[in-house]
């Protein structure tokens, strides 16, 4: 393995001039610094990680923390993001650290860390409301990424989708078809997205001059088979007349609402349309259910290298307004949404179904 030797005897540079090249010293020329990196790439050179920290007071080790629920599954969002993390992080001269959380403090795990005094920053991700890891890790000094937001006017780096614009773009599709009675099957409200998306969800249908009770917006977990009860109550019409569309905050819980209808002899897209937003996770795939399905889509790996990028800014000393970036979800019309049911497009009454 090459040396800092190494590399200045064939630059003819001294070991220091290298050592400063690498780490990014501002004394250091543009051109002396792309010599060496290249020199450095070509050599094989890999850095100590002991001697780099204490030449730049960082350990290229960045942790992501992820909260176990008392069943021992994750959340949702973790497999499909850790392992592109890992590639992006690392494709930066950075390692990615993991560790589990069981606890009921949501910073204990953080402090615990931090006290090691191994971690140049973290990466966050299931943001809720006022998250106490923010406040967190702000007074600690230590630099953070979200995946997500916690609020529409954050001061820390971010990435994530527009998730008022999911719920309101579903609306719009479903309302230019016709659709009037229109549910929402949301995600857990603990969770900041699942917020937005049914204050998205609820603005779109005001805009649209939909009335919409209370009963027909419902929050589930995001866990097979949570989506059938409630949608079996909609569609059965225990609740008053059904809706003609439902909206669904993942492909799992639209699975879930497609089963019941079967069950109930109710064919989609011609008695009932379903939309749902698409995280195009490993082993449910949209565009593969029966019919496929009508989707806002956005991949959790496309997270991946914007959160990266973010965070390795960041521990640079970017500034946090800087790196702050929210995308619009693809919306993709396929199978599962058609024009409203014959006799359907009445809108639910201002004072209930």
């Amino acid at each position: 393995m090459a040396t800092l030797k190494d590399i200045g005897a064939e630059l003819g540079l001294s070991p220091a001039t290298v050592s400063r090249a690498l780490n990014g010293f501002p004394e250091v020329s543009a051109r002396t610094r792309a010599k060496v990196l290249e020199t450095a790439e070509r050599l094989g050179y890999r850095p100590n990680r002991v001697a780099q920290r204490l030449v730049t007071g960082r350990s290229g080790m960045v942790g992501m923390i992820v909260r176990i629920r008392p069943d021992m599954s994750a959340d949702q969002t973790f497999f499909e993001v850790v392992a592109g993390l890992s590639a992006e992080l690392a494709a930066r001269d950075t390692d990615l650290v993991l560790a589990v959380d069981r606890g009921d403090d949501p910073v204990a795990a953080y402090r615990r860390m931090l006290e090691r005094d191994i971690l140049d920053g973290f990466i966050l991700n299931a943001p809720v409301p006022d998250d106490p890891r923010v406040a967190f890790l702000q007074t600690a000094g230590v630099p953070f990424v979200m995946h997500g937001q916690t609020a529409r006017e954050v001061d820390y780096p971010f990435y994530g989708i527009d998730n008022r614009a999911v719920a309101g773009d579903a609306v719009d599709l479903l309302c230019a078809l016709g659709h009037r009675r229109i549910a929402l099957l949301n995600a857990e409200p603990r969770l900041a997205f699942a917020r937005d998306r049914e204050a998205g969800f609820r603005a779109a249908m005001r805009a649209a001059g939909n009335a919409l009770p209370d009963i027909f917006v419902h929050a589930s977990a995001a866990i097979p088979g949570a989506g059938y009860a409630p949608a079996i109550g909609w569609l059965s019409g225990q609740a008053g007349p059904r809706p003609t569309a439902i909206v669904c905050s993942s492909t799992l819980l639209a699975a879930d609402v497609l089963r019941a209808a079967a069950d109930l002899g109710l064919p989609v897209p011609a008695g009932l349309s379903i939309i749902a937003h698409d995280d195009a996770q490993p082993g449910l795939r949209a565009a593969e259910l029966a019919p496929p399905l009508t989707v806002t889509h956005a991949p959790l790996r496309d997270a991946c290298a914007p959160l990266a990028e973010a965070l390795i800014a960041h521990i640079g000393g970017a500034p946090a307004r800087a790196l702050q970036r929210c995308d619009r979800a693809e919306l993709i019309a396929r199978a599962s949404t058609g024009r409203v049911p014959q006799g359907g497009e009445a809108p639910w009454s201002s004072t209930g179904p």
